[in-house]
């Protein structure tokens, strides 16, 4: 059982300790790089986010529902799935526990917005619902493993500039990827194909929106709440499924 289980999860596990490493190389940076070179480095990242979110809102131009695209269904999908987050304030929320934990571990100024956009980026996005499904089912980690790598580039890189608390967002890694690898098999009913599915077109669009959100905060250009979009993740495939049964 716990061979199964750890097969399942080799991936989440292996992505746990690159960010790991990456926040503890970036931390032993921070105190011997000028603010100069911490904000170059942030702003590095940022671009290459924004980069990596227009990438991801393409997929939004591979669905069609009849007469009704990707894009306008992005939009209904990123308009109602923001309302549920204001509504949930699920912000508020994920900065609460990145509050808590920057009290509870005496955590720098930074602290909770490394935590939040650390998150955000290393949880939102293709291939970690491809790669765990992949991982849950057939034991397959290369996914996830290149994943991991990315991730651990970029904990380097955040935590130079915003601390310790990057290193935390292994918590939501391990519980939302982690959670996706061991129910992939439930999953897997509903996406036989999910390379080419429409649903997770759609999902991965939306996610690349709100990466790009978390680029625009991270070079500090105007204040998105990209956690209040959480929910339009979940609301992806349910309003393919209702465009597609009155199309």
């Amino acid at each position: 059982m716990s061979l199964d289980f750890l097969a399942k999860t080799s991936g989440t596990w292996i992505n746990l300790v690159t960010v790991a490493l990456g926040t503890t190389l970036g931390m032993l940076l921070k105190h011997r790089l000028p603010m100069q070179m911490q904000r170059i480095i942030t702003q590095a990242v940022g671009l290459i986010t924004l980069f990596i979110g227009f990438s991801m809102a393409g997929s939004l131009t591979k669905v069609q529902v009849g007469q009704v695209d990707g894009v306008l269904l992005g939009l209904l999908v990123m308009v109602l799935g923001g309302l549920l987050g204001e509504w949930w304030h699920i912000e508020e929320r994920l900065q609460s526990v990145g509050d808590w934990l920057k009290s509870r571990f005496k955590g720098g100024g930074g602290f909770t917005q490394g935590f939040v956009a650390a998150s955000l980026l290393f949880c939102v996005g293709p291939m970690t619902l491809l790669g765990s499904l992949n991982n849950g089912l057939t034991g397959d980690d290369t996914l996830l493993t290149l994943k991991a790598v990315m991730d651990g580039i970029a904990a380097i890189a955040l935590s130079s500039s915003f601390g310790i608390g990057v290193g935390f967002s292994v918590l939501v890694i391990l519980f939302y990827q982690g959670g996706i690898s061991l129910v992939a098999g439930m999953l897997a009913q509903a996406l036989p194909d999910p390379v080419n599915d429409p649903r997770i077109l759609l999902m991965t669009g939306v996610g690349g929106l709100m990466i790009l959100g978390t680029g625009i905060n991270l070079l500090g250009l105007t204040p998105i709440r990209v956690a209040s979009f959480l929910p339009a993740l979940g609301l992806a495939p349910l309003i393919y499924q209702v465009a597609l049964l009155i199309s």
